[in-house]
């Protein structure tokens, strides 16, 4: 998926998106009661807003490794690909506002190929499931 330029945003500043997982396990109460599923969805699209362009909320399905759920993917955007070489990173256990603020921080200062990740949010990397294992489906 593309975001068309506009004049407030140059095709070479397309942004950094974040695919949040919302399928069968990541966001349902019942898997992590303890998390506010809804709040931090409504917190990083708040943040893509104010954003200006720079950070896109994109929402899927299901991404797959539902044993690492709450999943998040943090796709570069044009420019990280082609400066640093960047490439999708699968974050498992996305969960709390200590994650949504290392999320949105570095979704902000670049992303993927752009910027380095905060190094707790590392610890939360995990493998992107086999190409016939993912069953993800992006919504807006």
């Amino acid at each position: 998926m593309t975001t068309a330029p506009t004049p407030s945003r140059p095709a070479s500043a397309a942004p950094c998106t974040l695919v949040v997982c919302r399928g069968c396990c990541c966001g349902v109460p019942a898997k992590h009661p303890g998390s506010d599923h809804a709040g931090q969805l409504a917190r990083l699209r708040a943040a893509a807003t104010a954003s200006r362009g720079r950070i896109t909320v994109l929402t899927s399905d299901c991404l797959g490794p539902c044993d690492q759920a709450n999943v998040v993917v943090v796709r570069p955007s044009p420019a990280g690909r082609r400066a640093g070489g960047g490439r999708p990173v699968w974050v498992g256990w996305a969960m709390g506002a200590d994650c949504a603020d290392e999320l949105l921080a570095w979704a902000e200062a670049g992303g993927p190929g752009l910027a380095e990740p905060p190094p707790a949010l590392e610890l939360q990397f995990i493998r992107a499931p086999r190409a016939g294992r993912a069953r993800s489906r992006v919504v807006g």
